[in-house]
């Protein structure tokens, strides 16, 4: 029996549209797969480079989010982790600071299947709802729906961008802008000509080998991300769900605040 993986963000991006998400920092429930989808994300992406979320609560969310029709992707602290988040349900891997092409395809080594890597084969995956399909069905459904998504956090990711997006199984580079910022020397600049030349430039290589670029740290910034969107960014980490609880929360003191005037 053959088995198709749906995968929201690698459908939007096929058909040329922006794809959402939303960043999992804080929250330990998977309610928050199902509050993502009703707000109208298209994915989300559980942080465990800048959390202290377990393997365990990462496996339940993003199981979660593929039972409400989501794509589940984590950011992952280092490679060893790549094949557990995979294998707990997850779509796709966000890999910190990929400089250059071999770091590059360390990633793509750790999330496909042999020929093109070397994820190790593990039976009845959440992707499956738990069937136990033969290897030769599963590899390719497994790595068609799988995302490799590396960030462009440097001057020197930037440099080589043209090598990285050349790289067979690499999906995607998704802007670290603040830690951009920082190692080019103007932390917190994000109006800075520097960084529309560093999204100028990754485009044009994401579009040279068919790939695709992602606006990430500008929240805060929609002007600027609607300008990256328009020279053809494809998908945007909004911001995270610690954010918007303390926004929607600070919005609403300051109203009761307000009425005392």
């Amino acid at each position: 029996m053959s088995f198709t993986i749906r995968n929201s963000v690698k459908e939007r991006l096929a058909r040329g549209e922006v794809a959402s998400s939303m960043t999992v920092r804080l929250t330990r429930g998977i309610e928050i797969a199902r509050l993502a989808a009703t707000a109208g994300f298209d994915s989300l992406y559980v942080d465990l480079e800048h959390s202290s979320l377990s393997l365990e609560t990462t496996s339940q969310i993003c199981i979660a989010a593929l039972n409400v029709g989501i794509a589940p992707f984590v950011r992952v602290p280092q490679l060893e982790l790549i094949g557990r988040v995979l294998d707990g349900g997850a779509l796709g891997i966000i890999v910190p600071d990929v400089r250059n092409a071999a770091a590059a395809r360390e990633a793509v080594r750790a999330a496909k299947y042999p020929p093109l890597g070397e994820r190790g084969f593990a039976t009845a995956l959440p992707h499956f709802e738990f069937r136990s399909l033969p290897a030769r069905e599963a590899y390719p459904a497994l790595d068609a729906a799988t995302m490799v998504i590396v960030q462009f956090e440097s001057a020197e990711a930037i440099d080589h961008a043209e090598a990285i997006f050349a790289t067979a199984g690499v999906d995607m580079a998704l802007f670290g802008t603040n830690d951009l910022t920082a190692d080019l020397g103007i932390p917190g600049d994000y109006e800075s000509p520097k960084v529309r030349d560093a999204y100028a430039r990754a485009i044009a290589a994401a579009n040279k080998h068919g790939k695709h670029v992602g606006v990430g740290g500008l929240g805060s910034q929609p002007k600027l991300i609607a300008e990256f969107v328009k020279m053809g960014a494809r998908y945007v980490s909004t911001g995270t769900d610690l954010g918007f609880l303390l926004s929607a929360a600070t919005a609403q003191a300051k109203q009761v605040r307000a009425l005392e005037t």
